[in-house]
């Protein structure tokens, strides 16, 4: 059993969302640590180990916007999905879009799940809590 935590790299702008997100979090029987990214320029940045994040460790599942400053989320997923190094870590969408055109484009992309936030608070923390459980604790994921 792996006992390493868990990397969840979240990319949001929203500081609202990015506090529910941790809090949503914060019960997790897995362990895990959250590491958060503001823009998509940064989300490439850490994911390949540039400037100021050469240290950042590989995430092991990426939660992301669609919408987000810099880099749009759709250009993150596609440089993501497109490069050997980082196509194998599991992404999650996590957008207020529920435009049909961002959900093909997204799993043309190949992206691993698309779920639309919802505004409601207590929605919202069971739909974090359902990425924890699932991609946390029944999936199992690449090694690094």
């Amino acid at each position: 059993m792996d006992e390493r935590p868990k990397t969840i790299l979240l990319v949001e702008d929203n500081k609202a969302d990015i506090r529910l997100i941790q809090e949503a979090l914060k019960t997790s029987t897995v362990l895990h640590q959250v590491l958060t990214v503001r823009n998509g320029m940064d989300a490439m940045a850490f994911l390949r180990q540039e400037g100021e994040f050469t240290e950042a460790p590989r995430p092991d599942l990426i939660v992301l916007d669609l919408n987000l400053p810099r880099k749009d989320g759709r250009e993150v997923l596609a440089e993501i999905k497109a490069d050997p190094n980082l196509k194998r870590i599991p992404v999650v969408v996590l957008t207020t879009s529920r435009n049909e055109e961002d959900i093909f484009h997204s799993y043309d992309l190949h992206v691993n799940c698309y779920i639309t936030k919802s505004r409601n608070l207590s929605e919202l923390f069971k739909i974090v809590k359902g990425i924890e459980e699932f991609w946390l604790s029944t999936a199992t994921l690449p090694s690094t």
